[in-house]
C-alpha cells in the first residue's frame, strides 16, 4: 500500500495522495470555529428598510486612476424597498434568486445539447417583436430580477444618466430607450437615441449582430435583438453601437441593445451592463485584460468599485479562471474542495468539473445571491455544518434555506469555520456572515447555501460579499482579497 501523507507551508497545503487521509490535519491550521456577530447583523436588518436612496448624479471617483473605474451601489441604497418587513424583502430576494438559477441551468443545457433560439422558434421576419413573440420559456440570458448591485452608467452624447445592473452572467448591454413601445418603470428619464450624436444602428450584416444568439433583419438592413429571461422578462430593440461613460473615462462605439419593449423586474435600473466572457459583453468590447468589483454588504448604504484593466494584487488567492467550450459567457472556478470546522470534506474533486460534454462545473456569478451546489455535494456540506452547530437552536426552514436557527436570546454565536480550497494548496476562508445570514429581524438565521438538481453549481454573491474578485483575462485566473472594498 502506497503512502499517504500531507505537508503544510505557510498557509498552502499539498496533498501526496487524494485527501481522505489527510483532512483532519486542517485542523492544526484553521481553527475550528468563529464568531458571527448576532446583534451588528439583526441591527443592519431594521435599518436597510429605512435607507434613503442615493441621488441621481453621477458617481464619478474623486481621484483619477489608471484604469477605469466606477462606483458600485447595492440595491437597498438605489431603490427604497417596497417591503414593509426584512422576511419580506429576504423572500422576495430568495423567490428571484431561484428564477435566475433556473435561466442560467437553462441556458446551459440549451448549449450543452446544441439547440438555439430559432431551432425552437421561428421569428417573424416580417415585423418588429412584440410580447407575443416571447412567450416561449427559452433563455438566453438570467434573470435581472436577482440584479443585487448597480452602477451608475453615462449613455451617448451628450450623456444620460441611468443606473444599470452589473451582470457576469451575461454577454449583451442594454438600454431602455425612446420610443417606448412596452417600459416598466425606472428611477432616471428613459434613454432619449434622438437625442444622442454617437448614436448609430447597427445593420445586418454588422460582425455584432451576427454575434446575437438571437436576432431578426428588420427592412433588410436594422439589427433587432431579444434577450428572454427565465422569469418571463425580456428586451427587445434595435441594436446599435453608443458612447459608454463610466465616471469620467468615455469609451466610444460599444455595441448595446436600445431596448423599445421591457418587461420584468427590473428594480428600477435602467438596464444592464454585460459583465461575461462572450464577445458582446462590455469588457470584452473593451478588450480588457482585467476586471474586478467588490461586493459590499447588500444590507448597506455603502459604495464600492468595478475596475478594468488593474492589476490582482501580489497578496490575492488566485484559482483557475476555466471556460466551457460549449458557453462562452460563464467563469468557471478551479475549485478543488470545500472544508467545515477546519477539516477539508469527503467532496470529489469531479464534482467542482466540467465534463467534456460541457455539463458540471462551478462558476462565480455576480448576479446570483445564493451559492448552488450540486445535491448531494450540498448535503455533504450542510450536514458537516449543522453538526458543528448541535449547540444553537434549531429554527423551522425558510424558502430554499433547510437550515435554521433561532439566535434570538443570542448576541453573538461561534460557528464552524468555512473554507474555499483551490489548486496548488490556495485557500480562501469566508468570514461568517457571508454564510449565516439573518432572513428576518427577529434573530432567524440560515445557512446560506442551496442545493441544485442542475449540473451547474455557482458561487453567488452572499459568498462574495466584502472580498475583491478579480477577473485576470489575459493569464486566466481569478482573484480575491478579503476586505478590500
Amino acid at each position: 500500500m502506497g503512502l499517504l501523507f500531507c505537508i503544510v507551508f505557510a498557509g498552502c497545503f499539498f496533498f501526496a495522495a487524494p485527501f481522505v487521509g489527510c483532512s483532519r490535519s486542517l485542523l492544526q491550521f484553521h481553527p475550528p470555529t468563529m464568531v458571527l456577530d448576532v446583534a451588528e447583523a439583526l441591527e443592519k436588518t431594521r435599518n436597510v428598510l429605512s435607507f434613503t436612496p442615493v441621488g441621481q448624479s453621477l458617481s464619478a471617483l474623486p481621484s483619477p486612476t489608471s484604469f477605469l473605474s466606477i462606483q458600485i451601489h447595492p440595491r437597498a441604497s438605489v431603490l427604497k424597498s417596497s417591503h414593509l418587513d426584512y422576511k419580506s424583502l429576504t423572500l422576495s430576494l430568495l423567490e428571484r434568486d431561484s428564477a435566475r438559477v433556473t435561466s442560467l441551468a437553462t441556458r446551459l443545457d440549451l448549449a450543452v445539447n446544441g439547440i438555439s433560439k430559432s431551432n425552437l422558434r421561428p421569428l417573424d421576419k416580417g415585423s418588429e417583436f412584440g410580447a407575443e413573440d416571447l412567450e416561449s420559456p427559452i433563455v438566453s440570458g438570467s434573470s435581472q430580477g436577482s440584479g443585487e448591485y448597480f452602477s451608475r452608467v453615462g449613455i451617448g452624447k451628450p450623456q444620460s444618466q441611468v443606473y444599470m445592473v452589473l451582470d457576469t452572467g451575461s454577454d449583451i448591454n442594454w438600454v431602455q430607450c425612446a420610443p417606448c413601445a412596452d417600459c416598466y418603470q425606472q428611477s432616471d428619464p428613459i434613454f432619449e437615441p434622438s437625442l444622442s450624436s454617437s448614436y448609430s444602428p447597427l445593420n445586418c450584416e454588422a460582425r455584432q449582430c451576427k454575434y446575437l444568439d438571437d436576432s431578426e433583419c428588420r427592412n433588410d438592413r436594422t439589427c433587432v435583438y431579444e434577450v428572454s429571461y427565465g422569469d418571463g422578462s425580456y428586451t427587445v430593440g434595435d441594436f446599435v453601437t453608443e458612447t459608454i461613460t463610466l465616471g469620467s473615462d468615455s469609451v466610444n462605439n460599444v455595441a448595446i441593445g436600445c431596448g423599445h419593449k421591457n418587461e420584468g423586474l427590473f428594480v428600477g435600473a435602467g438596464g444592464l451592463l454585460g459583465l461575461g466572457g462572450g464577445p458582446l459583453s462590455f469588457s470584452s468590447q473593451l478588450n480588457a485584460s482585467t476586471f474586478s468589483y467588490c461586493l459590499v454588504d447588500r444590507d448597506s448604504d455603502s459604495i464600492s468599485t468595478l475596475e478594468f484593466d488593474s492589476s490582482l494584487p501580489p497578496n490575492a488567492i488566485t484559482a483557475p479562471l476555466l471556460r466551457n467550450h460549449q458557453l462562452d459567457t460563464f467563469y468557471y472556478l478551479g475549485l478543488t474542495g470545500i472544508s467545515v470546522g477546519g477539516e477539508l470534506l469527503p467532496i470529489p474533486e469531479s464534482a467542482f468539473q466540467i465534463d467534456e460534454s460541457g455539463n458540471g462545473g462551478i462558476i462565480i456569478d455576480s448576479g446570483t445571491a445564493v451559492t448552488r451546489l450540486r445535491t448531494d455535494t450540498y448535503n455533504i456540506l450542510r450536514d458537516a455544518f449543522a453538526k458543528g452547530t448541535k449547540n444553537l437552536p434549531s429554527a423551522d426552514s425558510v424558502a430554499l434555506f433547510d437550515t435554521c436557527y433561532n439566535l434570538s436570546s443570542k448576541s453573538s454565536v461561534d460557528v464552524p469555520t468555512m473554507s474555499f480550497h483551490f489548486p496548488e494548496g490556495k485557500v480562501l476562508p469566508l468570514p461568517a456572515k457571508n454564510y449565516m445570514i439573518p432572513v428576518d429581524s427577529i434573530g432567524t438565521f440560515c445557512f446560506a447555501f442551496a442545493p441544485t438538481s442542475s449540473t451547474l453549481s455557482i458561487i453567488g454573491n452572499v459568498q462574495q460579499q466584502g472580498t475583491r474578485v478579480g477577473f485576470d483575462l489575459a493569464n486566466s485566473r481569478v482573484g480575491f482579497v478579503p476586505n478590500k472594498c
